[in-house]
Order: structure tokens, then C-alpha cells, then sequence
């Protein structure tokens, strides 16, 4: 199976592999494991705290900058290409884009 990750994360907010993918789209329907995609521009925020109650999860940057908080108080910028944050299940984050054109690979494991 092939596809583009921009491309195939529309209907889904930037998700593009997860148990809420159809089964008829194949391989990407999983509860395994959820992918996503986000292309972000200068500035741009999630203001409202976010949290999974059963999923690690964990940021990738491929381009750009984003800067992480996280509910305890700490926060990481991650701006070079290939900077990961991981942080377990019930922990609370929001983020912040810190330089125009960021493309974040985020995977949470399992699909919830």
C-alpha cells in the first residue's frame, strides 16, 4: 500500500492511520497504532490542554519548530530536524508552532 500522508489525513484532522480509519481503506485501519501528519504555520497553537487516557505518545519533527508544554510544568522545543518528545498515557499538553512551515510526525500507540 501506498499513499501521501498529507494527502490521506484530511478526513481525519492530520491522522492518517488509527482504529477511526475505515476498514474498507485497508492497512491504515489498525488499533495498534495511530500516525499523524501535521503541517503547521507560524504561530499556530493548541490552546485547550490535550490528553489520552491509554496512549504514549510521541512528536517527531521533520521540519521547523514547535515548542511543547506539558500540564507538570515542563516543555520542550524541538527544532531540529529529527528532536522527539515521548510522555505516557494521562499527561496533559498543548504546543505552540515557532517557526513558519512545521511538519510534526506524531504517533500514539495504542489507537484509541
Amino acid at each position: 500500500m501506498i499513499g501521501n500522508a498529507e494527502v490521506d489525513s484530511e478526513p481525519f484532522r492530520g491522522w492518517f492511520v488509527g482504529g477511526f480509519v475505515p476498514p474498507a481503506l485497508g492497512l491504515r485501519s489498525t488499533d495498534a497504532v495511530e500516525v499523524k501528519w501535521g503541517v503547521h504555520t507560524l504561530g499556530e497553537t493548541r490552546a485547550d490542554w490535550g490528553m489520552s487516557p491509554v496512549a504514549t505518545s510521541l512528536s517527531l519533527l521533520v521540519r521547523g519548530a514547535i515548542r511543547l508544554y506539558f500540564a507538570n510544568g515542563q516543555e520542550a522545543l524541538l527544532d531540529s530536524p529529527g528532536d522527539y518528545a515521548v510522555w505516557p498515557p494521562d499527561v496533559s499538553h498543548r504546543w505552540r508552532i515557532e517557526r513558519d512551515d512545521t511538519v510534526v510526525l506524531t504517533v500514539r500507540w495504542p489507537s484509541e
